[in-house]
């Protein structure tokens, strides 16, 4: 018997693959990260696998001052495209995928994200998505005339007002507006010209916007906060949620509260989509899964290991004994809930600072499955069908061949089970997630 209720799938795309030592990999192309041919393949075979969307993180800044460390992870940081960018280009190779960038509200302002949103929204025929983010780093700030970082609550004050007037700026044209009429001389209706006006504590913006209604109406709002302060946002204004959940157990407690806020704000639980990260590590038996995982581990130098952590965690934990516990730390200024995570992890299972470093190496705090196809599909059921998830961010240990394992393995397991799609049912990436259009009347 199918099921109702199926899954939705987004392609998390580093450029080699979510292991921190993935571009050391037989496998990997080193220098994938600026390589249009690289991506447009990715971007095809997530849409042969039928992938909601794909999605790109981002920076603004090199991360670090271990310039050792750094170089051994720097394709995280030092070498891909600026995101908006490869996904325009991705968008005339591409027709049904989802296409979704990190933008932060920290240091952009709204009429650049609502202008730019809308124009891949145009360009891909209705597939744009943007993550929102309020970046958490020091290294970001400093490319922005700050020495540190905005604190956490001015972060977040300013991630509230820059995504409402976003929203109106997306907002501020009927569809009908522009007639381009070339008997009459008029481009478009007078009386549909909607100035935003929006005066506020951190920007004053006119409009409208100059970019006409986009074909999704808005583009569709992904956010990855899980501080209390985020969860609130996300409640409030996302269409889908990039989660990061341990274990079932975590992994409902978040889906209940999160929808719980939505549900107090008024909305329809429903129209807000939790999609928790998951880095599956596929194999034809369990014990060639484990032996492809440990050939990652054994790329990881230790001390790449615990400075990746260190960026994570908030602190640097480089003069601390790697062999020893985790010490209790002062609340990080940026990343307060995967701080909570690994340190809720590192007690739970006893992992000294280094033990917790290489078991970052991967997920970085997200679920990691290593298996087959078929058993890595039983645990998604599971966490799908016991109220963790509406789907799953996939995040591959090694690109391409990780994706190609999922495409290959993993989705013919779900689709036979009733749990996924087995052909575009809609164009756009509000089609994709069952999302309506908004209207505005003109």
């Amino acid at each position: 018997m199918l099921s109702r209720r199926q899954m939705h799938l987004g392609a998390f795309l580093y450029p080699t693959g979510h292991h921190v030592a993935a571009w050391r990999h037989p496998q990997a192309q080193p220098d994938a990260g600026i390589s249009i041919t690289y991506y447009r393949q990715l971007a095809e075979l997530a849409e042969r696998g039928l992938f909601d969307l794909v999605f790109l993180a981002d920076g603004v800044g090199v991360r670090g001052d271990d310039l050792e460390a750094l170089s051994r992870t720097a394709i995280r940081y030092v070498g891909q495209f600026e995101p908006l960018t490869l996904l325009s280009a991705l968008s005339a190779v591409t027709s049904r995928v989802g296409l979704v960038a990190t933008v932060s509200t920290t240091y952009n302002e709204p009429f650049h994200i609502a202008r730019k949103f809308a124009s891949l929204d145009h360009l891909s025929d209705g597939r744009a998505g943007w993550n929102l983010v309020t970046s958490a780093d020091d290294f970001e700030a400093m490319n922005f005339g700050l020495d540190h970082q905005l604190a956490h609550a001015d972060r977040y004050a300013r991630a509230e007002e820059a995504v409402d007037v976003v929203t109106r700026l997306w907002d501020s044209w009927p569809d009908d507006a522009f007639t381009r009429d070339k008997v009459s001389g008029r481009f478009f209706r007078p009386e549909a010209f909607r100035p935003v006006h929006h005066r506020g504590p951190h920007f004053r913006v006119r409009g409208p916007l100059n970019v006409p209604r986009s074909p999704q109406g808005r583009p569709v709002i992904f956010q990855a906060g899980a501080s209390d302060a985020g969860m609130n946002l996300a409640a409030r204004t996302a269409d889908a949620v990039f989660a990061a959940s341990q274990t079932l157990a975590d992994g409902q407690e978040y889906y209940r509260d999160l929808k719980r806020r939505a549900s107090d704000t008024g909305r329809d639980p429903a129209t807000l989509k939790v999609m928790p990260g998951i880095f599956p590590v596929i194999g034809s038996t369990l014990a060639e899964a484990e032996d492809r995982f440990a050939e990652l581990q054994a790329l990881v130098h230790p001390e790449v290991a615990i400075s990746h952590l260190s960026r994570l965690i908030g602190h640097d934990l480089s003069t601390f004994d790697p062999q020893g516990p985790l010490p209790t730390l002062p609340v990080s200024k940026g990343y307060i809930s995967r701080q909570k995570l690994l340190t809720d992890l590192a007690q739970r299972e006893d992992l000294s600072i280094l033990g917790l470093g290489l078991a970052m190496a991967g997920a970085r705090g997200h679920w990691q499955v290593i298996g087959t196809a078929h058993d890595i599909a039983d645990q998604m059921q599971e966490r799908f069908e016991c109220g963790a998830a509406d789907g799953f961010n996939i995040m591959a240990p090694v690109l391409p061949v990780g994706l190609v394992d999922f495409v290959e393995g993993v989705i013919p397991e779900l689709q036979r089970r009733g749990l996924y799609r087995i052909a575009y049912s809609g164009r756009t990436l509000r089609d994709h997630l069952g999302l309506t259009r908004p209207i505005v009347a003109g």
